[in-house]
């Protein structure tokens, strides 16, 4: 049929005929499906999932987060839960193994920033590892460069954080003089360093919760490039939960690599009204330049023409991961 039509627009027109058709062809399928795949495994983990959620998210619960006491994650559970109960993890990895293995009931992660983007660390661990996304928070972030009492911004020789906190204050220290740099695994870790340092030269980029626990004093408020600064935390459940409201739905997968692709499966999500707002690519590691997409969108499980579209993305031979349907505060 393909040929047929290409033939019949002959040339320049053939390739967009060929499209155009294709196009057609796909969005039929998808339409399809929901005739096809009643019995998908998916739909009934999805089934299950509407059926056996709570219909109000929890007030407290057993929360992993990675870090030490006032770590962003954890003013991020704060906001997410009245009454978390935190542990604290070294990595993000072991946040993840956490929650797999049933030691905590969530567990919160960052997963991009609106100044310096996507955290691709935790990108890469969400392809290893079973789970889903109970929830979202947008948290505001106000950075503060944190030293002893009584030093100055003159007297700073050197300034530790996390990669991220760094990127998100690039100008601010771009503009200072001869001053060492130095990562560490999270901003209240920074903290905690500066404040049990012998020196009087080194200074932390971390929150003012930080500046309260470990007794430090503000050297430079709000030293992040952009005041609407947020980072995005997941909390992610072993088991899918749908609480009622969930208007954003997340997934992962990978896809043939031929021309149209990608265009191919943003047809299907278009043909359906959803607004995409995030579209990431990460490589596969060991593949040859093949990429995980990982895809965020408006939608609801409550539309079964969306359950249709997931279903049939379960089925295909590239790799598909559902990562739920949530509410984002």
């Amino acid at each position: 049929m393909l040929a047929k039509v290409s033939d019949q627009a002959g040339e320049p027109l053939e390739r967009y005929a060929r499209i155009l058709y294709n196009t057609i062809f796909d969005v039929s399928r998808s339409y399809q499906t929901q005739f096809v795949h009643t019995d998908s495994p998916l739909k009934k983990e999805i089934d299950t999932a509407m059926l056996n959620t709570p219909e109000i998210f929890p007030k407290k619960a057993v929360v992993a987060c990675q870090g030490i006491e006032g770590s962003y994650s954890q003013l991020a559970a704060e906001k997410i839960f009245e009454f978390p109960s935190v542990m604290y993890f070294n990595n993000w990895e072991s946040v993840f193994n956490a929650v797999d293995k049933g030691l905590c009931q969530y567990g919160v992660l960052p997963i991009e920033n609106s100044s310096y983007g996507s955290v691709g660390p935790v990108y890469d661990l969400m392809k290893n590892h079973h789970f889903y996304i109970a929830r979202a928070f947008k948290l505001r972030i106000a950075h503060k460069l944190l030293g002893k009492p009584g030093v100055k911004l003159e007297d700073v020789k050197e300034i530790i954080s996390h990669g991220q906190a760094l990127g998100q204050c690039s100008k601010f220290i771009e503009e200072l003089k001869d001053v060492k740099i130095t990562t560490c695994e999270n901003t209240a870790m920074a903290a905690e360093l500066v404040a049990k340092s012998h020196r009087t030269d080194i200074a932390a980029i971390s929150s003012r919760e930080c500046a309260d626990i470990y007794g430090l004093h503000i050297i430079s408020e709000d030293i992040q490039l952009s005041d609407n600064n947020y980072t995005r935390f997941i909390c992610i459940s072993k088991n899918l939960q749908i609480y009622p409201g969930a208007n954003k739905l997340s997934l992962m997968l990978s896809l043939p690599h031929r021309p149209s692709s990608l265009y191919n499966m943003i047809a299907k999500f278009s043909a359906l009204g959803l607004n995409l707002t995030k579209l990431e690519s990460r490589p596969i590691p060991g593949s040859d330049f093949e990429f995980m997409f990982y895809f965020d969108m408006e939608a609801s499980l409550c539309s079964p023409q969306v359950v249709s579209l997931l279903c049939e993305l379960s089925s295909q031979p590239e790799r598909f991961v559902f990562l739920g349907n949530y509410i984002e505060n």
